[in-house]
């Protein structure tokens, strides 16, 4: 009889026995695919399905990634899927735990550390909004809109009144760009352009806006355009030009073509 660790009244696998020991050090993509497997089926069929898989999806990243009707599309059973979307769901939770139990808010960065990875596969745009009180300390991160592969509708309404819903001071924004440029767009410029406009009228502090692309991102706070955006507002209104009416209308029509 071999020996090793028993799991659930059976013996681990070689592979298993490699994670007790040491973890993912070593695992390419197939075997870690295949260590996964080892959940849902028997262990002498894992390393066939591992290998189709990996062909189907490209790599770990795009099986782990994966919505849950593609995985049963290609014969994954609906407890295998939950696990799999565990596994895919549970770094971002905990990403999110750890970035709200940081003292105040300081940068692009960690923003963009904390919302990568959830974000970084999505298929279709997605654009969020990060509540911070006067202190800069991050209330609570949601996703307002969904849009499709390249065009979001964004109503600065909805973004108004979950602000004060959440007693918020100071939001940022974020979305993705699921082409992977996250060079932001004459729309993205102008929806951020009249979300500052909005803020400084309502007294709502906007930090800034961050687009996530392919391993990078752009922010419009370290690109200095929050600030231009800023002094544009503060200038018009000395000038006794500035015609709030139209944000305002904007906000009643609810949508932002991209």
């Amino acid at each position: 009889m071999p020996s090793g660790l028993s799991l659930e009244g059976g013996f681990l696998t070689s592979l298993q026995k490699r994670f007790v020991q040491s973890g993912f050090e070593g695992f390419n993509d197939q075997e870690t695919i295949e260590l996964l497997l080892g959940l849902c089926f028997l262990a002498r069929k894992c390393g066939v399905l591992a290998k189709r898989y990996l062909k189907q999806f490209g790599n770990l990243r795009g099986f782990i990634s994966a919505s849950g009707e593609e995985l049963e599309q290609v014969g994954i059973s609906h407890d295998c899927v939950l696990y799999i979307r565990l596994l895919h769901e549970l770094p971002a939770k905990i990403l999110k735990e750890h970035i709200i139990e940081k003292p105040i808010y300081q940068s692009s960065k960690e923003i963009f550390d904390y919302l990568y990875y959830s974000m970084r596969d999505l298929k279709k745009e997605v654009f969020k909004v990060i509540y911070l009180n006067s202190r800069d300390q991050i209330i609570d991160t949601v996703t307002l809109f969904e849009g499709t592969l390249d065009s979001i509708p964004i109503s600065p309404r909805e973004i108004v009144e979950t602000t004060i819903k959440a007693r918020a001071t100071a939001l940022v924004f974020v979305h993705n760009h699921p082409s992977g440029d996250p060079t932001p767009s004459k729309s993205d410029k102008q929806l951020t352009r009249d979300l500052v406009f909005i803020g400084d009228v309502l007294q709502i502090k906007v930090l800034d806006h961050i687009i996530i692309g392919e391993d990078s991102y752009f922010s419009f706070a370290d690109e200095g355009l929050i600030e231009k955006y800023g002094d544009d507002f503060l200038n018009l209104k000395i000038r006794g030009v500035l015609d709030i009416g139209p944000y305002f209308q904007r906000l009643g029509r609810g949508s932002h073509p991209k």
